[in-house]
């Protein structure tokens, strides 16, 4: 795995963790399920974004407005 491909998988298990955190009951499963079909997974994975760079909490920023713009398929 290349530093870039870490980056990116260390984004998504940092918001996949932060989803737990602002809903208790979640677990590790459903939050995976929800980044992946989310937009912002989409972007985290798009180098020309450069969303894996972006501190977590910036990038669930905008995960959590998708969700809650009911955005997320």
């Amino acid at each position: 795995m290349n530093e870039i491909s870490e980056m990116k998988a260390d984004m998504v298990k940092n918001l996949a963790i932060l989803l737990m955190n602002q809903n208790k009951d979640m677990g590790m499963n459903e939050a995976l399920a929800i980044v992946f079909n989310s937009d912002t997974y989409q972007k985290v994975m798009d180098d020309k974004a450069g969303l894996y760079y972006q501190s977590p909490r910036y990038v669930f920023s905008f995960l959590d407005n998708e969700i809650r713009n009911g955005k997320i398929y």
